[in-house]
């Protein structure tokens, strides 16, 4: 019995109109989640069972292209990883490329994540293993599931742990793909669910019984459970929702992720989950099935269960109050489950106000990111934590922090104020606006991650645009930013090269404004420092009668100076007022010099790519031959990464009475690379021209690159046709297989004998296939960038480009080269350029 897709099954299926109506992409206080979220909480659980996971979580794609959120994190508080909520597609982190490139990645260790993606490991240097899988169905993409785990070093990812997280994520990819084929957004634009994992110690004080009707939803109990969740027995709803109403809202969506589990075992089994009570107290919950499902599916499904309650422990808790530190615990998601007395004196909170609520929330001063750090590295390895943190200006406290599958135990004592003090920010609410002057979440810039992350990824941008972009996903975020603008200097002017965040035109009264200007965005490049607004007030003041948007936050303007030669400006906006600490001032003006750097550097790229684009349109043909009784059509479309140019080209040469069709790719991209496809372009029609045999042109071209360019190399395709005739005769080095449509609909991937790709061996041949073209027959020759997707298989591409051929028939030439080319123009992130030749011909 399978539960995706199947009629009748929990939760319900929604209609038409509650699909429309209720999007599944976030619960919104619904205490009965949606399919879509149950779906992701138990992939993300058992894909952490699977493999002894600590932590799993779903990263799905959102309604911004190119964008995955974080859409579940179960084994771990979100809020230590608020960094990596949000991840592009294009960034180097190990989620990006397995979404990517459509290929798994497994990381052993520490080692191994630093050598391959060292932006992640900046961001979290903690010795643990990681796993990421691709969720697609089909050719449609949906998302990544990711695992976290104890690191094995020296020894890589087990083939059985490498298996079972693939079954997982093949039948998320399941569940995902029949949610989108029946309507179902398959997207996530909120925040991430937080769910619980299922728990591996069960101490058992009091139980009460249920039972489970998944089908109706309908739930009996005993009185020992409705006393434990306080309902008096003639006051219980009698359904499912009557009993989670009384839970929190992340221990629902792991009781039906479990529940789904045990749904589709197939077999007797048993598990529990722990649950916080409506007193903030530690549960267990535990499911369990019947020997083996119905047979025919039909019949209702029942789970039976039990809800434990775990008491006040008199006997452990009297010894931890014995103690003269301070011993207190959480889940794996932050929640307070336990303090001793000592821990209350210490902490300055009573255990009544502090269990059941998260650490962060019920101790605003422990929230720091410094701290968070400790807490995050605690979460994500075996060793020990030990850290000293401020409680009052005038109180220090030292932690111990020891993690475990179900939780975290930290001891507490007072301790001495360190010879090094960390600069922390006062304690404020979740949310709280801070005026001029006042500490804030942006001095979260001390915090190594953010500046570190921006340095990795400036080195990794190429082009101005890149730059600009990086800049937006990662100094923004740092610094609590909400607008962005980047002007760049030019002939002692300065233009608006990017902007995020500002109201439609506003900053086009700004833009190429001239370098004697009295503005702030002026003054900052031609003074060299950085000039600091804590409100829109202050700006004002200092710029009388400068316009000023509808946002009344501060500004920061930052001189972009590499080398001490003057690039630009930069601007970031805040929407509240807010002050700038000295190390936060510094931290952005430091900043300031890498990103002129990266722009300095991309400009020249910007300079060279124009350059090799001019050659390659300039060595492209511009107009193919129009002949009566035969037809040719063309297209190149450049990569989507790097420098946009490469060396694939195509050619049409009329050689007496026959046509000659050449289709090639020289290896690399750049000015190099278009420079050698011009030198054989040049070569190719020069022997063509000469009347060389089709095998003599393919040797001379071959042995001319060897000597004009030692160690570079292209493959070919060259088949001369007879319009008159249809005699065709073909030579292949290295190059793909070209396609023939046929008159009567058959189309197929023809076998043509080749040689090794030229500037390989002087002394190489190329045998000749000759072949008849028939009138009404098309014959398509490409280069391999219109069928290699990463992650596979080249031949499968071949394949489909092989049955758009045949679904465009008879087609005008001009509309199936469209076709064909259609769906990699829509790709975002193609590595390769392209290059399509069609021809026809008729009597």
């Amino acid at each position: 019995m399978t539960w995706y897709g199947e009629a009748g099954r929990f939760p319900p299926r929604p209609s038409d109109a509650d699909v429309q109506e209720q999007p599944e992409a976030s619960l919104s206080g619904q205490r009965t989640p949606g399919e879509l979220d149950v779906a992701l909480a138990q992939a993300a659980v058992s894909a952490a069972e699977a493999v002894g996971g600590y932590a799993g979580g779903v990263y799905l794609r959102s309604s911004t292209e190119g964008l995955l959120r974080l859409a579940v994190l179960a084994g771990l508080p979100a809020r230590l990883f608020h960094p990596w909520w949000r991840m592009h597609a294009n960034r180097p982190f190990p989620v990006a490329e397995a979404y990517r490139s459509g290929r798994a990645i497994h990381l052993a260790d520490a080692e191994e994540s630093m050598r391959r993606f060292p932006q992640l490991m900046a961001g979290l240097p903690f010795p643990f293993s990681s796993l990421y899988v691709p969720i697609v169905s089909g050719r449609e993409k949906f998302g990544v599931l990711a695992v976290l785990r104890r690191a094995t070093p020296g020894h890589p990812v087990e083939n059985s742990d490498r298996h079972r997280i693939h079954n997982v994520a093949r039948r998320l990819a399941s569940a995902l793909g029949d949610l989108d084929r029946r309507g179902v957004s398959v997207a996530w634009d909120g925040e991430p669910q937080p769910v619980q994992l299922p728990s591996v110690t069960t101490p058992l004080v009091r139980i009460g019984h249920f039972t489970w009707e998944l089908d109706s939803g309908a739930l009996t109990v005993d009185d020992e459970l409705c006393a434990i969740v306080g309902i008096a027995p003639e006051h219980f709803g009698g359904t499912v929702e009557a009993l989670t109403d009384r839970l929190l809202h992340e221990d629902v969506l792991g009781i039906w992720a479990l529940a789904r589990q045990l749904a589709t075992a197939g077999r007797r089994a048993r598990r529990r989950i722990q649950v916080r009570g409506p007193d903030g107290r530690p549960y267990f919950l535990e499911l369990s099935t019947a020997a083996e499902q119905p047979p025919t599916g039909q019949e209702p499904v029942r789970l039976t269960g039990c809800l434990v309650d775990l008491g006040s422990a008199p006997i452990v808790f009297e010894a931890t109050d014995r103690l003269p530190r301070g011993v207190f615990s959480t889940d794996r998601l932050g929640r307070i489950t336990y303090l001793n007395h000592s821990a209350e004196t210490l902490l300055g909170r009573a255990r009544t106000e502090l269990t059941g609520r998260v650490l962060w929330e019920a101790l605003p001063w422990l929230g720091h990111t410094i701290y968070e750090d400790h807490f995050r590295a605690s979460l994500m390895s075996d060793t020990p934590v030990d850290f000293v943190a401020r409680r009052t200006p005038q109180d220090w406290l030292a932690f111990s922090l020891y993690s475990g599958h179900d939780g975290l135990t930290a001891t507490v004592v007072a301790a001495e104020e360190p010879a090094q003090v960390p600069e922390v920010e006062p304690a404020v609410a979740p949310g709280t606006v801070l005026g001029p002057g006042a500490g804030s979440p942006a001095d979260r810039a001390s915090a190594l991650y953010r500046p570190v992350a921006l340095a990795i990824a400036l080195t990794e941008a190429v082009t101005a645009r890149q730059v600009s972009a990086v800049v937006t996903e990662e100094l923004l975020p740092a610094f609590g930013g909400r607008q962005l603008a980047i002007y760049l200097l030019h002939e002692r002017h300065l233009f608006l090269a990017w902007e995020t965040g500002f109201p439609q035109g506003f900053l086009d009264r700004f833009d190429g404004v001239a370098l004697d200007s009295r503005l702030p965005g002026v003054e900052t490049l031609t003074s060299g420092r950085p000039i600091f607004f804590e409100s829109m007030e202050q700006l004002g003041d200092a710029y009388p009668g400068i316009p000023l948007d509808a946002h009344v936050g501060a500004r920061a303007f930052l001189p972009l100076i590499a080398s001490g030669r003057p690039v630009g400006s930069c601007i970031l906006g805040f929407d509240q007022p807010r002050g700038f600490s000295p190390e936060e001032r510094a931290v952005l003006t430091a900043l300031a010099g890498l990103i002129a750097q990266a722009l300095a550097r991309a400009q020249r790229y910007d300079t060279e790519a124009a350059l090799a684009r001019g050659l390659q349109d300039a060595l492209l043909p511009h107009q193919l031959p129009v002949l009566d009784n035969a037809a040719t059509v063309g297209r190149y479309l450049p990569g989507t990464q790097g420098m946009d140019v490469g060396g694939d080209w195509y050619d049409v040469v009329e050689t007496g009475d026959r046509l000659a069709l050449v289709i090639g790719d020289v290896q690399g991209h750049g000015v190099s690379a278009a420079a050698t496809m011009g030198q054989i372009r040049s070569a190719v029609r020069a022997f063509a021209l000469s009347g060389e045999a089709p095998e003599e042109v393919m040797s001379g071209t071959n042995r001319l690159l060897i000597d004009l360019d030692p160690g570079q190399f292209a493959s070919c395709c060259y088949i001369v046709v007879d319009p008159l005739t249809g005699h065709t005769q073909a030579v292949r080095a290295g190059h793909p297989q070209p396609l023939l449509y046929r008159p009567d609909g058959v189309t197929e991937v023809l076998d043509l004998a080749g040689g090794v790709v030229l500037g390989v061996d002087a002394s190489a041949t190329y045998p000749v296939t000759e072949l008849r073209l028939e009138p009404g027959a098309v014959l398509a020759l490409y280069t391999d960038g219109l069928v290699e997707q990463p992650g596979i298989d080249i031949d499968l591409g071949v394949e489909r480009l092989r049955s758009t051929l045949a679904e465009c028939g008879s087609s005008p030439l001009t509309e199936t080269a469209d076709r064909l080319i259609r769906e990699a123009r829509a790709a975002t992130d193609r590595p390769d350029d392209i290059a399509l030749l069609l021809a026809s011909r008729w009597e």
